[in-house]
């Protein structure tokens, strides 16, 4: 990886709390990287289309890892999932699952759809520090990226 150039990270949830927890985890753990947020399964979709208000690819950057929630309004997860890795040219985007579901349901479909990771949020903000410690060491340090475009 090239430690000069962050790593885009975007962040789908649909829950303001959650996100800010997120990004302050992220900071926390050093991670911060350059960090992009959308609230719903059709505008993560948009992002990744760069339709409309992300059309602007300067301020819409390709993501270089996607943290996806599931349970999201207008198109879940799930939906999203399996559209981004359908397309040839989204596919190699990795997906890491992060949502308070601990169903094995869940936990099979997103596998199923291609998710590259599943993580269950953790209730306290020191698990969730940890958890982005435990992401970002193995995502930015431990394995190859696909080289962002």
């Amino acid at each position: 990886m090239n430690a000069n150039k962050p790593i885009t990270i975007l962040i789908a949830d649909d829950d303001e709390e959650d996100r800010m927890l997120t990004l302050e985890a992220l900071e926390e753990s050093r991670l911060a990287n350059d960090l992009r947020f959308v609230s719903d399964g059709e505008e993560l979709m948009d992002y990744l289309y760069r339709r409309g208000q992300f059309a602007d690819t300067s301020s819409s950057p390709r993501p270089g890892l996607i943290l996806l929630d599931l349970n999201m309004p207008k198109k879940n997860g799930h939906e999203a999932l399996q559209e981004i890795k359908a397309d040839p040219s989204l596919r190699n985007i990795p997906v890491v699952v992060l949502t308070t579901s601990k169903a094995d349901t869940d936990i099979c479909q997103s596998y199923n759809l291609g998710a590259n990771s599943f993580i269950t949020k953790p209730v306290t903000f020191e698990g969730l520090v940890e958890v982005m410690k435990a992401l970002g060491k193995y995502w930015f340090t431990v394995v190859e990226l696909p080289p962002q475009e």
